[in-house]
């Protein structure tokens, strides 16, 4: 009973919640988007960064995320409510606090997420200027960061994803992801739409590659 009377206060002073789909750089974001929008739900997007090889099925961003840190005027985030807004881990903490977020955070083995943003870079002709161990230190000091971040938020609540089970166990994680957000998803079309030929360095093969 206390938990649907607080359901209704939080309605009542937010509106419908932003569900926010978050994680590191090339830590399966993309994959999660297109599994909630293969469930029915609504993604904001405005298709600016197109599909390349390194994300053949797109990226699902929108361009204003990126300016969340310096834009003053945050008031565009209200029209996210009710749809699937993805927000780089780096900026969730610029996410204004008039709305309630349910966050849907992808975990990616963090040696697969330094290999992926290499190759990336790699493919777009960029110069990595971070060596890989201070980058995996990073990273982990930015993931403690972000735990902390929603644990005095009293307006988030986030729900962690393991990219690999995700990858290996679709339909299982669909439907944790489905109840997290209250129900009702299809989680067969989720399942349906996750592409384990796109799971692209994995870290065994970067371990047998480095042991040869």
């Amino acid at each position: 009973m206390i938990g649907v009377v607080q359901e209704y206060l939080r309605k009542r002073k937010y509106g419908p919640a932003v569900v926010v789909v978050s994680g590191l750089p090339r830590s399966g974001t993309s994959m999660m988007m297109k599994m909630l929008e293969a469930a029915g739900l609504l993604v904001m997007t405005d298709a600016v960064r197109q599909a390349d090889e390194d994300n053949p099925k797109g990226y699902f961003e929108y361009e204003r995320v990126k300016d969340l840190e310096k834009d003053p005027d945050k008031a565009w985030v209200r029209e996210a409510r009710g749809r699937v807004l993805k927000v780089i881990s780096f900026l969730l903490k610029d996410l204004p606090p008039d709305n309630f977020y349910r966050i849907v955070f992808v975990h990616r083995d963090i040696d697969e997420v330094v290999a992926s943003q290499n190759k990336m870079l790699h493919h777009r002709g960029e110069e990595n200027r971070v060596d890989d161990e201070e980058a995996r230190r990073l990273f982990q000091r930015h993931l403690l960061q972000v735990k902390m971040l929603v644990s005095r938020s009293p307006n988030v609540e986030m729900f962690e994803v393991d990219h690999r089970e995700a990858i290996q166990h679709p339909r299982a994680v669909a439907e944790k992801v489905s109840a997290f957000l209250g129900g009702g998803l299809d989680v067969d079309a989720m399942a349906a739409v996750v592409d384990r030929t796109l799971y692209r360095n994995r870290k065994e093969d970067l371990a047998a590659s480095t042991s040869t």
